[in-house]
């Protein structure tokens, strides 16, 4: 076998391997960047010895269909666009026709087929034969017609996408980082071939459409722009598209680059596609691809720069993600100095060694990647310990990727939890520090304990250069936290995390305790046991927590950084309603809202509960009548429903 086709052997397995873990495992080996440049290796491999193997990523496109929802074979082929990077060659193509330019969108196409005015059928891509069936999901596409004017049987083709903050809202919700999406396209796949169609209206997937395949009886003037403007007419949210020749396209292309950065969604490119419908026809298509449309991608601005470090940034996992710190450089109009490497595998694959000098670009114009390690000295020094706690790190191989861990269960990075209760709203309440930020902070060494929330001005410059942050949100933050320094007792107690201490139950411990802090740090079981709604667990999770000294070290620090104010150590208020159990339904008038009336019940010495039970005292419902289910229950037990007013009249 000759080393030219030995080479095309390893770029196919390499170039599938990498398609596969990408589309269906959510991972990724290699970049965008490096996934082309060994495409077009291959294609030019393939051109030489005049041979294209079966399985090759040069003739198969989409994905392969894994899941249980219906397979259905597609009338007409989907087939893939050729494409170029060169603007010349996107220009040679018009010719002395006229075409549509339009974004190339980076999501999951998908057919739609209408008959009568109502959405019959939507169906995937798939592997270009064969898609599934995915007709109840599409329903719940955000901005999809289900029924339109049109009453002939109409196909049409188009994108399903999900937007960069829309990416980013559901990515922050998802826990395990190893389960967070990579892109865009990677969630908008997993979304749209749900076998639950509820998941995919949560996700808020949109459809874009492209292209009509056929609508009887319309006279489109024989213009693909008619009948994306008719598509239009019926409702359907169409890619954005203009009217081109060849004289006018280096114009337009420039127009859409310069405006790709303020779209919400993602693309990789520009599509034409000639104007005149029989005249395209008539081109008939290769094996691969139709010969009416041309697609560009964007010629990735590359810059030189030199290596500065790898940070290793922890996640709530263990998982350990390297990331490039690089001299700052201008990309498509920003300025970039940090780019993730994703896992140790592709650090290997590009030896990476500080003070190399590199190549930089954005992927899709949007996200900073490496292209290429011109001096490639070698990965050194994947650290022994936890960056974030010291301890003890592990390498692990999944998907045949390489990726490194803490294992110290305690470490600050896994512990984020803890950290969300303290900033949460019935806690310290700051503003600002989602999960998602806290576990950046985290993974930077910001914050190590809860104290250094109070003091992240010391990272001002860091965090104002941060992605996503700017001036105005590291000042919003600072706000919060200086404004969260003034605070109650119980509130404090409560964002501690004891097991088992709710707000109430750290209401009821403060007041039984004078709201004295040396005291809640010394009392026994058998003095918890003697308050009213705290019962044995409680107390035994409370004494053991202060009985730990970094967690009395913890939480005179605190108290050294907030502020309670005096009328919270002045004695109790008046218990009218201790030993009464009290529920609140429905809308309240005279409070803001159904918490004030809880905190006052609380403060009288009164619990509150979420349902009524045999040992509810009173159910306050402004709709004493109300059939809701709560009212019949307190019926049934014989619990008086009151009014607020006459919940006014008892205090």
């Amino acid at each position: 076998m000759t080393e030219t086709k030995k080479r095309m052997l390893e770029l196919v397995e390499l170039l599938n391997r990498a398609r596969r873990v990408y589309e269906q495992e959510n991972t990724e080996i290699m970049s965008n960047y490096e996934y082309d440049k060994l495409y077009d290796e291959l294609l030019g491999l393939e051109q030489e010895l005049g041979t294209t193997l079966a399985s090759s990523p040069t003739v198969n496109v989409g994905y392969e269909v894994l899941s249980e929802l219906p397979k259905e074979r597609h009338e007409r082929p989907m087939l893939s666009l050729d494409k170029t990077k060169d603007v010349n060659q996107f220009k040679a193509f018009i010719g002395n026709q006229k075409a549509v330019i339009s974004w190339k969108l980076d999501g999951l196409t998908i057919v739609l087929t209408y008959r009568d005015g109502t959405l019959a059928k939507a169906v995937t891509r798939g592997n270009g034969e064969v898609g599934e069936v995915i007709t109840s999901n599409a329903r719940a596409f955000k901005n999809l017609p289900i029924h339109i004017p049109y009453k002939g049987e109409l196909v049409l083709r188009g994108e399903a996408i999900i937007g960069y903050k829309d990416f980013q809202r559901i990515n922050d919700q998802i826990e395990s980082v190893d389960a967070k999406y990579k892109n865009p396209r990677n969630l908008c796949s997993g979304s749209v071939r749900q076998l639950n169609s509820e998941i995919t209206s949560r996700r808020n997937v949109h459809f874009l459409a492209f292209t009509l395949v056929s609508a009887e009886e319309v006279d489109f003037h024989n213009s693909r722009y008619e009948q994306l403007k008719w598509l239009e007419n019926q409702g359907f949210e169409v890619v954005e598209n203009h009217l081109v020749t060849a004289d006018k396209l280096e114009e337009e292309v420039s127009w859409f680059a310069e405006k790709i950065s303020e779209n919400d969604f993602p693309s990789d490119g520009l599509v034409l596609v000639y104007d005149d419908i029989a005249y395209g026809q008539s081109l008939g298509r290769t094996a691969k691809f139709p010969r009416d449309s041309y697609a560009f991608k964007w010629m990735d601005e590359i810059k030189e720069t030199k290596l500065l470090k790898i940070q290793w940034s922890p996640s709530r996992t263990g998982l350990i993600n390297p990331i490039a710190v690089f001299e700052p450089v201008e990309l498509e109009g920003t300025t970039v100095s940090r780019a993730s490497v994703h896992n140790i595998s592709i650090l290997e694959n590009l030896e990476l060694g500080v003070g190399d000098e590199i190549q930089v670009y954005k992927a899709n114009m949007i996200i900073p990647q490496i292209a290429e390690n011109l001096t490639r000295s070698g990965v050194k020094d994947i650290p022994a310990v936890c960056p974030v706690c010291g301890g003890e790190t592990k390498i692990a191989m999944e998907n045949d990727t390489k990726t490194l861990y803490c294992i110290n269960p305690l470490c600050q990075a896994k512990q984020i939890k803890a950290f969300d209760l303290f900033v949460s709203r019935d806690a310290l309440n700051i503003e600002g520090l989602s999960e998602a930020t806290l576990e950046k902070f985290i993974a930077r060494g910001f914050i190590k304990d809860f104290s250094d929330i109070f003091h992240l001005d010391r990272y001002k410059e860091e965090i104002k250069s941060m992605e996503g942050f700017g001036k105005k949100s590291y000042e919003r933050l600072i706000k919060g936290a200086n404004h969260a320094r003034d605070t109650t007792l119980p509130r404090l107690v409560y964002s501690l995390g004891i097991a088992n201490v709710g707000l109430s139950n750290a209401k009821m411990i403060c007041r039984e305790l004078d709201n004295n802090p040396e005291r809640l740090m010394n009392v026994t079981v058998e003095e918890l046991n003697r308050i009213s709604g705290v019962g044995s667990v409680i107390a035994r999770k409370f004494v053991d927590y202060f009985a730990q000294e970094k967690n009395r070290q913890l939480f005179k620090k605190l108290l050294g950084e907030v502020h309670i104010p005096r009328e919270e150590t002045q004695g109790k208020e008046e218990q009218i309603f201790e030993n009464m159990n009290f529920v609140i339904t429905g809308n309240v008038e005279h409070f803001a809202n159904r918490g004030e009336v809880k905190e006052l019940i609380e403060a009288k010495g009164g619990k509150v509960t979420g349902s009524v039970t045999s040992k509810t005292n009173y159910l306050i419902n402004n709709d004493v009548q109300s059939a809701s289910s709560k009212n019949k229950k307190a019926k049934e037990l014989n619990i008086p429903i009151i009014s607020e007013e006459e919940f006014l009249e008892l205090l």
